[in-house]
């Protein structure tokens, strides 16, 4: 027999977080995320309380788990964006019609119920969190940004009426073979022409207090009208601020300033997490903090976690410095690539950015829509 209840009891909260684990546990694509930060969600302390109400169910057959599912009414999105939706997410399921049914028609009801009339996904609380389902690139490891999940799930959504929404593209980026510098040239020739500077720090709390209330600022100004976005609060900046500490290494930032030092762009990549990840679970041990600080010290893969450019200056080259300083990151010594995580496939000025690299599109994830009423 299917049943399926909505998560109340810490033992079912651990059940929701610890079903993907057991789910994926045997696929090498998958990454989990920080299992503190799953369970973190459950906490009064959840930083999107204020923004947000949530409902989270767990799928069980002849007492055996057999899914997850949560539901989220962002209501800061839907203020920004003038909508009555519901976000659907952490959706893992075996591959079982009749228990995706189960899961995604328990959060419709309980949208509607809370007055809602249309239902998208796969999304998180914010665009911070991992978003999207993978529909290509099953082949491909998953970083540490972004969710895995099997092919046969896009099957179980779209049996429910859903159709897509958004694309993203994620891409793998290289340094051409026949590069010789050319991008430095013009990106220092940008950076003469208009007066711009890159943005010096001593280390990463350095480099917090002296850009941290601009690179908010020029995240709200860049991604405003992004799909999926929602506006920062002081609880957003202080979480991303705190895992800065953690996962920054500077010669990996690129921040660029005016004469005025204002920001007007800046990038940031990180070591990527993933292979220090995996054998733990997700969970901080010593041997995940060992694994990380070998990956940080001499990274193979970078992963893109943010790029922002003031829109003013999207069509004065500024582009070109920037790709400039990611293809010297590419250069260092040991490292064999970029992964730019989620790029909208329709974000015309982030995709031509990356016509400088040598770019292989390996993997696509998709949000679905569906109107309830």
């Amino acid at each position: 027999m299917l049943e399926v209840r909505e998560v109340k009891t810490c033992a079912e909260r651990r059940q929701f977080v610890e079903f993907p684990l057991k789910l994926y546990k045997d696929c090498p694509y998958f990454c989990p995320p920080l299992y503190g930060d799953e369970m973190a969600i459950f906490g009064s302390k959840n930083i999107y309380n204020d923004t947000c109400d949530t409902v989270y169910y767990n799928a069980y057959r002849d007492g055996k788990m057999v899914g997850r599912i949560s539901g989220i009414i962002q209501k800061a999105a839907n203020q920004k964006n003038g909508e009555k939706r519901v976000r659907f997410g952490r959706f893992d399921s075996i591959d079982d019609q009749q228990v995706a049914d189960a899961l995604i028609q328990s959060v419709e009801r309980w949208a509607v119920a809370k007055g809602m009339d249309t239902a998208h996904g796969p999304l998180g609380f914010s665009d911070l969190e991992r978003e999207g389902l993978l529909i290509e690139g099953f082949d491909q490891y998953s970083t540490y940004e972004e969710q895995y999940n099997f092919p046969y799930y896009q099957k179980l959504i779209e049996a429910n009426g859903y159709v897509k929404e958004v694309d993203w593209t994620e891409s793998q980026l290289r340094v051409p073979a026949d590069y010789e510098g050319d991008l430095e040239k013009l990106g220092d020739f940008v950076m003469r022409r208009y007066k711009l500077h890159m943005g010096p720090a001593k280390n990463v709390n350095d480099f917090i207090n002296k850009y941290g209330d601009g690179l908010f600022d020029l995240i709200d100004k860049s991604y405003d009208k992004l799909y999926g976005t929602v506006p920062f609060t002081d609880a957003m900046k202080k979480q991303m601020i705190d895992g800065f500490r953690f996962i920054v290494d500077l010669r990996y930032v690129a921040v660029i300033l005016d004469e005025h030092d204002k920001m007007v762009a800046f990038g940031i990549c990180f070591p990527t997490l993933t292979e220090a990840l995996r054998p733990s679970g997700g969970r901080i041990t010593p041997g995940m903090l060992l694994r990380f600080l070998k990956t940080k010290r001499k990274p193979r893969i970078l992963d893109l976690g943010l790029v922002g450019v003031d829109p003013a200056y999207l069509n004065m080259g500024i582009s070109a410095v920037f790709a400039a300083a990611l293809m010297r990151m590419l250069k260092e010594d040991g490292v064999q690539y970029a992964e730019t995580n989620l790029n909208l496939e329709d974000n015309y000025d982030i995709q031509n950015l990356w016509k400088h690299f040598d770019r292989t599109v390996h993997k696509r994830r998709r949000a679905f829509v569906k109107k309830l009423v």
